[in-house]
Order: C-alpha cells, then structure tokens, then sequence
C-alpha cells in the first residue's frame, strides 16, 4: 500500500511539473520571439482619430463575439490608428469604446486606458474583462492599444526595453494616443486611468512612471516589478524570482523628478500564477510605497474574504486577501491576493485564455479609480 501511494505521489508530481514546465516554456518562447521583418515602405498614415468599423480588424484572432456583444451595449465600438510624426513614423491601432452621449458630465468623461497581455489582441481583452460594459455603466469611455505582429509575433510588449522603460518606444505612442483621444472626445484631464493585466501590466507602470501628468491611478493585474531587466531572458527571471534590488528603479526615478506626484495604484495577484510569481506582488508594494514616500503611509490592517462554492474537489472556499496604504484618509496602495488563482484575469470570461473566475477584477479595480483624481 505504501509503495502504491508513493507511486500515485509521484506521478501527481511528475503531471504538475510537466504542466508547469509547459506553461514556463511556451511563455518565455513567445518573449522571444523575434518580430517578423518590416517592409521597405511604409503604407500611407491614417488619422490618428479617423474611425473604422469594427468589421475591419486585423486582430490575430476573430472579433466576432466580441463585434455581437459589443453592438448589445449603449455606446460605440471602433477602430483607428495613431501615428507618430518620427521618421521612420510609428503606427499603433487601438480600439474605443464610447458610452452614450447624454451620460457626459460637464468636466468631460473620465478615461481607462486597458493594455492587453501577450497572445492577447485588445478585442480579446475587452471580450474577456467585460470592461466596456463595466466601465461604459458608470460613463468611462475606454481605450484599448493594440501591439502590432510586426513589433512582435504574439503581441507581446516589451516592458523588458531599455528605451520603453524610459517612456520611449511604445510607451510614447501610447500617451501620444491618450492625448489625441483627449482632445477629441472631451476627457477629463483629472481622471485618466492605466491598467493591464501580464505584459500589459508592465506597460501600465511605465507609462504612469513615465507620464505622471497624464494618470491619475493606475492598475495592475498579475504584473512584473518596473525597471528590473534589460532583456526578454531577464524579464523571464524576473517574473519567476522578483528582482534583486526592487527598489533601485523607483529611486531613479525620484531623483530624476524630486517632485513627483503621489500615485494611487491597485496591485492584483493570484497565489497559483506559475507565469509572474507572487514575489512580484510583494515588490510592487514596495516599489509603490516608495514611490509615495513611504514614511506617509499607514499600514492597514489585512482583510480576509471568502469567496466561490464548496464542493469536493474544494471542500472550503477561496478567500481573497486585501491590504490597504492610506495616506490620511485616502487608501494610496490596495494590495490584492486572490486564492488559487493563476495567471489570468480574475472575473473574466472563463471561456476565453488568460480570464478566470473569481473576485470582479474590472470591478475592484474601477472602485479604486472612482476615488482618485490627478491633482491639477
């Protein structure tokens, strides 16, 4: 009986291994994916705000449901590029979605700028968080950037580049997108939003790091720590072990601009993610609480909820842990842990890859942002 149950033991090690090794591999061989080459000429620009129909996407993957759920919901869907004035001149698509006209207040719409994960395309993202209707409920008009198959085969940012992490690459033309949109669709400059989830994460920090007088708060879901490695190999450590000297980037950053601004940030992890490990989480805390000047934060006390149904695979039920950072009376850091959770969207449409069930990640995170505004 013994050796039986040791056999069993072993072969249930030997599944989760393989598994995990699968997972690990095929994330890190899409990191490194080379882009395919670029043609010698580049197509004729389009308006950075020159709409499209959503038919006309040239996404990896089929819009499709994403086209039948979206044309159910109050509001606009559509497509346009952003181009550079550089030469060479970059070009970024990007999809919208508007709530309905008559729901704009005064001051101008408030804005949630949502980047996508690797193998991901922004409608699949948008499909998948449901934050079109989540957002659009409550008067948010939200922009979606989509990484191009020619910067990389599986749309992978790269939040890992020396020049992106300086606010260069793709993170300038994303801001250079948030600005156009602003101008075009009456934003409300106090209320600008960045989150992600994965790779787009990453992205969502470098452009609040690098941009602190575009955001107001930022989130991110199942994120690496900011300003780590170099390379797509490094990144790859960085996501398995956290970084040596979390902190050594914030302070660049402080030094550069001794004046920055507090910035709120919504943190959000699960406890089973074999992609960005949870050491991640625990030093994004602390690259954020340095950040806004740590010796101004309250630690609260920690929060536990119980969450999902018991059945015999799971004979109790997940919890989910909360730590707040306030500053006064306002909550600057909201650290999340979610149980047996893995790399993916808490609260998504589980039908499709990198969305789970779970705690409403789009939810918790527009609850953050209701109470933040970029001061003036």
């Amino acid at each position: 009986m013994l050796k039986m149950l040791n056999r069993m033991w072993l072969s249930s090690i030997r599944k989760a291994g393989k598994a995990q090794q699968s997972r690990t591999t095929k994330m890190l061989k899409a990191m490194l994916a080379k882009p395919k080459p670029k043609p010698g000429k580049l197509s004729k620009s389009i308006s950075p705000l020159k709409a499209t129909s959503v038919k006309s996407s040239t996404s990896a993957r089929k819009p499709t449901t994403m086209t039948a759920k979206t044309s159910a919901l109050a509001g606009t869907w559509n497509s346009a590029h952003c181009t550079t004035d550089s030469i060479p001149a970059q070009r970024m698509r990007y999809w919208l979605f508007m709530p309905p006209v008559e729901s704009a207040p005064a001051s101008g719409r408030p804005l949630i700028v949502m980047l996508h994960g690797c193998e991901q395309s922004a409608a699949d993202f948008a499909e998948g968080t449901r934050m079109n209707q989540l957002a659009g409920d409550k008067g948010y008009v939200v922009l979606y950037p989509q990484q191009s198959l020619r910067e990389h085969p599986n749309r992978c940012w790269k939040w890992y580049d020396p020049a992106t992490q300086r606010g260069g690459g793709d993170i300038a033309l994303i801001a250079r997108m948030i600005r156009n949109v602003s101008e075009e669709h009456n934003i409300d400059p106090q209320r600008i939003y960045a989150c992600g989830i994965s790779a787009g994460a990453a992205m969502a920090q470098i452009l609040a790091l690098t941009h602190p007088e575009l955001i107001a708060a930022v989130g991110m879901h199942s994120g690496p720590a900011f300003g780590t490695s170099r390379s797509a190999m490094g990144a790859y450590g960085v996501m398995q072990h956290g970084s040596a000297n979390p902190l050594t980037p914030i302070v660049k950053v402080l030094a550069k601009e001794p004046g920055f601004p507090s910035m709120p940030a919504i943190l959000i992890t699960g406890d089973d993610d074999k992609i960005v490990r949870s050491i991640n989480q625990i030093q994004l805390v602390r690259q954020f609480t340095a950040l806004n000047h740590a010796a101004n934060l309250t630690p609260l006390p920690l929060v536990v909820r119980e969450f999902g149904r018991v059945s015999k695979r799971h004979p109790r039920k997940n919890s989910i842990q909360i730590r707040d950072f306030s500053a006064g009376k306002s909550i600057l850091i909201r650290s999340i842990h979610i149980e047996r959770l893995g790399h993916a969207w808490s609260g998504g449409d589980d039908k499709l890859p990198f969305h789970a069930k779970g705690p409403d990640a789009g939810k918790l995170m527009l609850a953050f942002f209701a109470k933040h505004r970029r001061k003036v």
